[in-house]
């Protein structure tokens, strides 16, 4: 059964009408077709001579806005801003938010001047009712609807508000007022009845001169610029009015937006602490690598096949420093040191040590960046003449010296007396080795004095150039080969060459692969902060479904709508970034000096992460500000 059957009715400017009848009669539902909150099934709709039926929805808000005020009877204030701020919010949806003396005479203009910074359960129902009849006033509405103005009021307040609508009357401005009071409806000019759905009665009061009121009001706004005019505007109210709003909504709610926040917070946080420490160990690891020299080969015996069969274990190829004068030899090769190693016994007066002796030559240490911070690195001539010389690791200066100057110092290695003549910069762990634990000789000190020994372990090599590197492993496979006894003169079994460089991209591979995955796990913790962004702002939706519904009908479009939805769910997903960002920078620098790296928070995880989060923010708050945008403004103040 329809609410509203064919009417034909036509309210002259100036009038005061009042629109009576019993509950279901269809009188709130003509107030709410005749102020543009509803839409007829059929017939024409003309306000100030145009015809406005077909408008869109937005083109109704302008109008809404610009020509016509609302009273309610559940006054539909903003519960935690104040009178002031609740008659200014029409203002804000015409472009005029920074107008705030016109809410304020507003408010003194129905007697509220000293009432006008409280809020709302602050006041009485007929002072909230006076509120939103000075909200109504703020864009000088042609027509002021009023739907049961005085139905929820005592009779003083009732009394109050009527003397306040009829003066407004009586300064020309047009009153349509729906009532279910008789007494209320004579007060007015003209009482239409209504029931089931039809007017039945039309009555002009005798006693009241509207007409003349009416007379005197000529419609001098056309109403067909002012909306090509609001059409013109990306958004009636400005940003600053959209930010203020969407802190106000915010701030009503605490609890909700810090848990908001919390899971942004929680997931900029792993961002920027991951990558700090994903960044960090690369320093680390950088640092390790540069200690290993560039274009580095380590060349080491292989094992010896005859006939195609590997010899048992222990039957390899030996080499000896001879090989490693004639690997220098190379037109590839820069520099190559033989080395040989092997456990030994330190002791410094009351103090011992167990670590590892490298025996070594001249150009190890410019080739493996081990030139000593303290002292200095022993001689050609040392190594010639077997040397009695030492350099230490940090390690073995610290267990051996403490705080004592371990330089000229004698120490004993296996029981022979050895000068301490430098000391390497301190290269820290890699893996289960201390790369400090350890005392360097020269390699012929370490052969024939120290481990009794005619070869030697392995050979590193440098390499002229990079691109050389290939050519390089292939001469000295060739050159081992030749210097083998006959039985063994394949050059892939010959000598075993590992590539530092290839283990260096390895190296760094992983750590970029592993930087990449616990930055994707990071990123996930951030997607599930979005979505619970998304779940709140949809909560949020539902519960301020009449407060949407008042925007609209005071003048929202529904661009405003999404756009305050958005702010709201950006600043939310932005404070989350900011605390993210500080919080994460926090522990990712803490775990670095614990683990002893680099501390490395980089300004481009800062911007990633929390530009992320404002798109996440945008992304995620887009579903929740469109719903919001959509909903219908007269089923949203009826929303319980």
């Amino acid at each position: 059964m329809p609410a509203l059957h064919t009417t034909d009715l036509k309210i002259e400017q100036g009038e005061f009408v009042a629109i009576i009848g019993p509950s279901g009669s269809g009188k709130s539902t003509l107030l709410h077709i005749l102020g543009l909150l509803d839409r007829a099934d059929t017939g024409s709709h003309k306000f100030l001579g145009a015809d406005i039926a077909d408008l869109e929805e937005n083109d109704l808000a302008i109008v809404r806005n610009k020509f016509i005020g609302f009273v309610f009877q559940q006054f539909h204030l903003l519960p935690r801003i104040s009178a002031v701020e609740n008659a200014r919010l029409p203002l804000i949806y015409a472009g005029r938010g920074s107008h705030r003396h016109v809410a304020e005479s507003k408010i003194a203009s129905v007697g509220l001047s000293h009432r006008g910074m409280h809020r709302p359960n602050e006041l009485s129902g007929g002072e909230q009712q006076r509120v939103a009849i000075a909200r109504s006033l703020v864009n000088a509405p042609v027509v002021l609807f009023a739907d049961e103005p005085t139905g929820n009021l005592d009779s003083k307040s009732e009394e109050e508000i009527i003397r306040i609508l009829e003066g407004l009357n009586a300064d020309g401005k047009t009153i349509v007022m729906v009532t279910h009071e008789r007494e209320i409806a004579d007060r007015a000019g003209r009482v239409i009845e209504m029931r089931d759905g039809r007017i039945v009665s039309d009555e002009r009061q005798t006693q009241h001169n509207s007409g003349s009121a009416a007379s005197q009001v000529a419609p001098v706004l056309d109403i067909r610029q002012v909306i090509d005019d609001g059409r013109s505007a990306v958004a009636t109210a400005e940003f600053r009015d959209h930010l203020r709003q969407a802190f106000h909504a915010m701030f009503s709610h605490k609890l909700r937006s810090v848990l908001s926040m919390l899971g942004i917070l929680i997931g900029v946080a792993a961002v920027i602490a991951m990558l700090a420490v994903a960044e960090g160990a690369q320093a680390m690891m950088r640092q390790d690598l540069a200690s290993l020299g560039s274009n580095l080969l380590v060349v080491v015996p292989g094992a010896r096949r005859i006939g195609g069969v590997r010899l048992q274990r222990g039957e390899v190829t030996r080499f000896t420093l001879e090989d490693s004068e004639k690997i220098e030899m190379l037109p590839t090769v820069k520099k190559a040191s033989a080395s040989v190693r092997g456990g030994v016994q330190l002791v410094y007066r009351n103090r011992n040590w167990d670590t590892s002796v490298l025996g070594v030559e001249v150009d190890y240490a410019e080739m493996r960046n081990s030139i000593p911070a303290v002292g200095r690195f022993f001689s050609q001539q040392e190594v010639r003449d077997r040397g009695k010389v030492v350099v230490l690791g940090t390690t073995v200066v610290g267990e051996l010296f403490g705080e004592e100057n371990p330089i000229g110092k004698m120490i004993k290695i296996n029981r022979i007396g050895f000068r301490v003549i430098g000391v390497f910069p301190s290269k820290g762990g890699s893996g289960f080795q201390d790369q400090d634990d350890i005392v360097v000789v020269p390699v012929t000190t370490g052969m024939y004095r120290l481990l009794g020994r005619r070869y030697v372990n392995h050979i590193d090599v440098e390499v002229v150039e990079q691109d050389m590197i290939e050519e390089a492993k292939e001469q000295i496979r060739q050159l081992m080969a030749r210097r083998q006894r006959a039985g063994n003169r394949n050059p892939e079994t010959a000598a075993n060459i590992f590539d530092m460089t290839e283990i260096q991209e390895a190296l760094t591979t992983m750590v970029k692969t592993m930087s990449i995955l616990l930055g994707s796990i990071a990123a996930i913790s951030l997607l599930v902060g979005g979505i619970g962004i998304m779940n709140i702002m949809l909560v949020s939706v539902m519960e301020r479904t009449r407060e949407i519904g008042l925007r609209k009908a005071i003048g929202a479009r529904r661009l405003d709508i999404m756009i305050q939805f958005l702010i709201e769910s950006i600043i939310m997903t932005l404070s989350g970034g900011l605390l993210g960002m500080l919080l994460g920078s926090t522990i990712g620098v803490t775990v670095c000096k614990i683990a002893g790296w680099p501390p490395s928070v980089t300004i481009f995880s800062v911007v990633l992460s929390v530009s992320f989060s404002v798109v996440i923010g945008l992304v995620f708050g887009l579903w929740p500000a469109r719903q919001a945008a959509k909903l219908d403004p007269i089923q949203s103040l009826r929303y319980e």
